[in-house]
């Protein structure tokens, strides 16, 4: 039978404001305030609210429905501070049950081409924030604008993910198709979903000019090679209402969707449930792709000099920054992450938003001069030290990190080796002392007489407790050895 994975991203750009070369060290504040809370209530609006109470009608009135979301970190801070109807829309959403929520970098950027701690640091953090907001960690993962290689994934198997969505790129798949389920090269635990670039840019891209219908869309998708089952539909959720319009009926379009694959028998998946089937064989990507352009890789973010200077600069203190705890650190530290702020840098054809910006060289002057105050700000933290004395710092407290990191490890499998000595028997002879005592008290009665012995008892108990006191039982007749045996722990 052929599936459906439909899956929908939820970012939002934070606009950086006008920032001059005199403001460094003097100004600390980023970001253009209006434009953020004026974008994200327009976007709300036009396309998250309507988008979201679709895709609950859908969920409630099918049963063979199922849609898969992400959000970025940055996207849902600010739909918390300006739009929080739109939370409680993914909340009601979470409730039907027909939904999962994925996991992607905190910030919606570049870190995993950049720092791979400072990556990994990401991926923890959003992944605790889908489990404190929607109740159920994350078991699939899909990186910034689908960026993947075959390292990438092997960070994200050791993760813990069993898998990740991407783009199924002419230049990695060549012959082969992405309706199959595929696994890492470099570690084969990590299922690989590709997504469909025509079927999905038909509806993200092209529907527009190209108006569909859904009976004649799901006849494309029924019609598909025999055997290639699994159909992965990707895209943005801003494609409702603000890449096409509603007035195009594409809420329409979704929302018939579900009936017509039921009839002609197709269904929709999770990608979770999608990572148990088994794979067809492994897909090498031994270089960066992305959803992005007609070229699927990275060069909208670091196709130029400037971009790379940018990018380099930036990271050239992730490791500063992952240690200094400070809170207003951490959080400029996410928006100055953000991939836009590099997609605004490009010189490549066909950019038609720059925000704020005139042109890549002015997004570039204005980005630098903002990094430049941030540098400082995170170097004044280490006291005025110089590089090599951070440098050292730095080094020395990773390393005292690691050292913890393994002595926890050790303890661990310490702990495992213990529990394989079948704890509850030991747990069994703590009480073993004092109940039997109890309970011997009872039917027993021991005379007050034998009270000498109980002194006695415990310089002998040792012994005879290694031998099996249940073997003298029988032999012995006289109740006179057991009680004085089992009365000495009685009353201790």
């Amino acid at each position: 039978m052929k599936k459906i994975c439909l899956y929908f991203e939820i970012h939002q750009i934070i606009h950086l404001k006008r920032y001059r070369f005199f403001d460094i060290g003097r100004d600390h504040y980023y970001y253009d305030d209006y434009e953020n809370e004026r974008s994200i209530t327009d976007i709300a609006e036009r396309s998250y609210v309507p988008a979201l109470q679709t895709l609950i009608q859908m969920a409630r009135e099918n049963d063979n429905f199922k849609v898969a979301l992400s959000l970025s970190g940055c996207g849902l801070e600010q739909l918390e501070l300006h739009a929080p109807q739109v939370v409680d829309l993914l909340q009601e959403l979470n409730s039907t049950g027909k939904v999962e929520f994925l996991c992607e970098p905190y910030s919606h950027g570049l870190a995993s081409l950049g720092n791979e701690e400072s990556f990994i640091d990401e991926v923890n953090h959003m992944s605790a924030k889908i489990k404190e907001l929607f109740g159920k960690k994350p078991t699939v993962f899909r990186n910034s604008s689908l960026i993947y290689n075959d390292e990438i994934g092997s960070i994200i198997a050791n993760l813990g993910f069993k898998g990740m969505l991407t783009e199924g790129a002419k230049q990695v798949l060549g012959w082969k198709s992405p309706h199959y389920i595929y696994h890492c090269a470099t570690d084969p635990r990590l299922k690989l979903i590709l997504r469909d670039i025509n079927l999905s840019e038909d509806i993200t891209e092209r529907f527009s000019k190209q108006p569909l219908f859904a009976d004649q869309y799901i006849d494309w998708i029924a019609n598909t090679p025999e055997g290639e089952n699994v159909i992965n539909l990707f895209g943005e959720l801003v494609t409702f209402g603000i890449f096409h319009p509603l007035s195009t009926n594409i809420l329409e379009f979704l929302k018939a969707l579900p009936k017509c694959a039921e009839e002609r028998g197709i269904s929709f998946a999770f990608p979770s449930e999608l990572c148990k089937e088994e794979s067809v064989g492994p897909l090498e990507v031994p270089y960066n792709i992305s959803w992005v352009d007609e070229e699927r890789d990275t060069s909208c973010w670091l196709g130029n000099v400037m971009q790379r200077e940018a990018f380099n600069k930036l990271y050239s203190i992730a490791e500063r920054v992952r240690v200094c705890g400070d809170r207003r650190i951490q959080q400029d530290w996410d928006s100055l992450q953000a991939s836009n702020n590099f997609r605004f840098m490009t010189t490549k054809p066909g950019m038609l938003y720059r925000g704020i910006y005139d042109s890549p060289y002015d997004a570039f002057t204005n980005y630098m001069n903002i990094l430049g105050d941030f540098i400082a700000r995170v170097n004044n933290l280490y006291g005025g030290a110089d590089n090599e004395e951070i440098d050292g710092l730095i080094t020395l407290i990773k390393n005292q990190g690691d050292e913890i990191e393994a002595k926890n490890k050790e303890i661990e499998k310490l702990r495992k080796k213990l529990e394989k000595y079948n704890p509850t028997e030991l747990e069994a002879e703590k009480p073993a002392k004092k109940a039997p005592a109890k309970k011997a008290a009872a039917p027993k009665a021991a005379p007050a007489k034998k009270a000498p012995a109980k002194k006695a008892a415990p310089k002998a108990e040792p012994a005879p407790a290694a031998e099996a006191p249940v073997a003298e039982a029988p032999k012995a007749a006289p109740a006179k050895k057991a009680p004085a045996k089992k009365a000495a722990p009685k009353k201790k």
